[in-house]
């Protein structure tokens, strides 16, 4: 195939007839056939689905529909996400045998543009993890260096876009599940402002925090995505009306930015080639007009404290419908012993871990000593980068402490799993925009850059990312 591997080139050849879908099915399935046993992105692929719907969008064109806006591009889909008739497992024995009974919103919208869905990918149970080690289906590994972990929790959909199988794939961004991943595996990946990205179909761990996002190789594509997927939904309350969609031009000058670099995303035991890299990435920016600001977010360091309250509390809550009754295989035994046996084997060891922990935090007694005060920390936190915003543009650090891990290295050891998460979940927390973008390698593995965003400018997130991006590209 002559065809670049990227959703603009995809898109442009099926829209001008210089390939059809069906080709590119075709070649997306044999990328999988060839490359997933070894990395393990996938659970499940729609072979036959796909190819039905390549032909239904050949035939779409060939009645004059010229201009679809995901033409032929096979995108794949995190396996929280529902497509009617299929399973969606959220990585759960729990949910082993569930299949869906109706479509997810962001799923129809790719459909409706044009895209083939081609499978689901492999995550880690319910979405809690960062590694796509507690799947209770498989390991995925990293396509760079199969020893080393994709990171999570959309790990899967991370790798199959990094390994050159899809050229585009759907994660969920509930504490940097698509932007630390996205940094561990060398790839792009926007988080979009909390609302403006329909939550409707997803299963849900942490319901003010998930985030539908994408995974491309560059901003362009992501942007691309996006633009489909976003809007308000009548069947998601949290989903708002935009006052800016995405913009289909991202050019933009950085002479002037002004761009935020916290001290507090620079920590004692983060990877020091990382930081590094990070920085000598700062100076290119600056280099390119650039004004880089030094600011403080001295409520920053709370923010993973405050996360590991707030997520638990809202997944056990989200959770306790799959009991073997409404949702999930049935228990042996009496009402109470059965709900004991069906949550006992169905559930993995994090999940168990945070369901308990949520519950405990929501118990009487406990709420106004925890939630409450994470809600607080939340508010205060929100408070703290609208200030920020008020100064500068943009805010950039390191997406992660750390390049991709040993797999295996921290399953025993929870609070260094989640200390990956170090530098994102501030974002979730406060619903603002962010991106993560290959910013170089430390110790032969890629460093990601994150940019973050005022609520719903999630334009000059993708703009100066692209900016950034071109520098890389240029040198």
């Amino acid at each position: 195939m002559t065809t670049n591997w990227t959703v603009r080139a995809i898109r442009d050849a099926v829209n001008s007839g210089s390939a059809t879908a069906a080709s590119i099915v075709d070649e997306a399935l044999s990328r999988i056939e060839k490359k997933d046993g070894e990395i393990g992105a996938f659970l499940e692929v729609f072979a036959d689905d796909a190819r039905k719907a390549a032909k239904d969008v050949d035939a779409r064109h060939a009645a004059g529909e010229k201009s679809l806006p995901l033409a032929g591009v096979p995108i794949a889909i995190k396996d929280n996400m529902l497509l009617m008739g299929h399973v969606a497992s959220a990585g759960s024995k729990m949910l082993a045998d569930y299949r869906a009974a109706y479509t997810a919103t962001v799923v129809a919208r790719l459909q409706v543009a044009g895209a083939i869905i081609i499978g689901r990918t492999n995550m880690d149970e319910f979405a809690m993890g960062s590694s796509t080690e507690t799947s209770a289906f498989q390991k995925t590994k990293n396509p760079l260096d199969v020893t080393k972990t994709p990171g999570g929790s959309s790990g899967g959909s991370a790798a199959a876009v990094a390994a050159d199988m899809v050229p585009a794939a759907l994660g969920s961004d509930t504490g940097g599940s698509v932007r630390q991943p996205a940094s561990l595996c060398g790839i792009v990946g926007m988080k979009p402002t909390y609302g403006r990205v329909s939550r409707y179909g997803i299963v849900a761990l942490a319901s003010s925090l998930d985030q539908v996002s994408p995974f491309t190789k560059n901003v362009e594509d992501a942007a691309i995505v996006l633009s489909v997927i976003e809007g308000k939904d009548p069947l998601d309350a949290t989903s708002v009306v935009l006052d800016e969609p995405v913009a289909a031009d991202l050019s933009l000058s950085l002479q002037g930015v002004r761009v935020g670099v916290p001290r507090e995303y620079f920590i004692d035991g983060m990877d020091e080639d990382v930081a590094t890299c990070v920085r000598s990435n700062i100076e290119k920016l600056r280099g390119a007009g650039a004004e880089i600001v030094d600011i403080s977010l001295p409520l920053s360091p709370y923010a993973l404290a405050a996360y590991y309250i707030i997520q638990p509390a809202e997944a056990s809550s989200n959770l306790s419908r799959f009991d073997g009754m409404r949702y999930g295989n049935r228990g042996e035994g009496a009402i109470e012993e059965s709900y004991r046996s069906a949550r006992g084997a169905g559930f993995g060891a994090e999940t168990k871990r945070r369901i308990m922990l949520g519950t405990f935090i929501l118990s009487a007694g406990y709420y106004d000593a925890y939630y409450k005060k994470a809600i607080a920390v939340r508010a205060a936190l929100k408070t703290e980068f609208d200030q920020a915003f008020a100064r500068v543009d943009v805010i950039v650090s390191p997406t992660s402490p750390v390049v991709a891990w040993d797999v295996g290295a921290k399953m025993n050891d929870p609070v260094a799993m989640y200390l990956a998460d170090i530098f994102t979940v501030a974002a979730n927390i406060t619903g603002i925009p962010g991106i993560s973008v290959p910013c170089g390698t430390a110790h032969g593995l890629p460093v990601g850059l994150q940019i973050l965003g005022k609520n719903f400018d999630d334009n000059k997130v993708l703009q100066v990312a692209a900016a950034f991006e071109a520098l890389n590209v240029k040198a």
